[in-house]
């Protein structure tokens, strides 16, 4: 097999891992990879997009079979979320997405450190029923406007507010299949998609770790596991602040 084949494959093996396991970062693990090796971002996108179609489906099934996806919050985030992965994804192929990084990554630092917070302090555990949809079509929208989101700005937001983690993770995840197969249509019609050796690469890595990112979600102790998200998110929204203003 091709050497860059087997690299794009440990890519997305890595990523998926990553995502299973803590419902967010396989876009922005992916996507750091391929801007690195020079690919332009709108590319990078929909190359890593159409690559969580196969991935997200198989990290979906995985969640279900470990009893992971709270079934009302799957489909209070299911529509809005492909609403908006669909118009960010089109949007992006028409405008620069560059401007809006800051901001978002501001309001994940601040999720971050909330997180951090939450796993010193006892919280009891709720479930989230307000303003659960504008969630998801922001969390869908920013999530193919800069290559990734979905997870840290969903996910993060509903384990800050208290929800459970498992079934946040598991819940995420599962709807995170629709909303990158939206994204993806968005860009097929704006853009077109290329690079299938790439994407099925990256795929064929992802569905691999699939199950064993959702036995690391079932088995790993709740509060060391909100630590590890929380920092996650500060590092990535860190970057990126370093990043829009270098």
């Amino acid at each position: 097999m091709n050497e860059d084949l087997l690299f794009y494959i440990g890519i997305g093996f890595i990523a998926q891992l990553v995502d299973g396991a803590l419902g967010m970062a396989y876009g922005v693990t992916a996507s750091s990879f391929l801007i690195g090796l020079g690919l332009p971002p709108a590319i990078v996108s929909s190359t890593v997009h159409a690559a969580e179609c196969f991935t997200t489906g198989a990290s979906a099934v995985s969640h279900h079979a470990f009893g992971n996806i709270n079934k009302s919050l799957f489909l209070k985030l299911l529509l809005p979320g492909i609403l908006g992965a669909f118009v960010g994804a089109y949007l992006l192929t028409q405008i620069s997405g560059d401007a809006i990084k800051p901001w978002i990554a501001g309001y994940l630092l601040l999720m971050g450190l909330i997180l951090i917070v939450k796993s010193v302090r006892s919280f009891p555990p709720q479930s989230v029923t307000t303003h659960v949809r504008p969630l998801a079509f922001f969390g869908a929208f920013v999530d193919a406007i800069g290559g990734g989101g979905w997870g840290p700005i969903v996910g993060s937001t509903l384990l800050a507010r208290g929800n459970p983690f498992r079934e946040t993770v598991g819940s995420v995840n599962a709807v995170e299949f629709f909303v990158t197969f939206s994204a993806s249509l968005g860009f097929l019609l704006g853009i077109g998609l290329d690079h299938w050796s790439i994407i099925l690469s990256l795929a064929a890595g992802g569905v691999l770790a699939a199950p064993l990112g959702a036995w690391i979600c079932q088995r790993v102790p709740h509060r060391p596991f909100l630590i590890l998200v929380g920092l996650v998110v500060i590092g990535l929204s860190l970057r990126t602040l370093l990043k829009s203003f270098a």
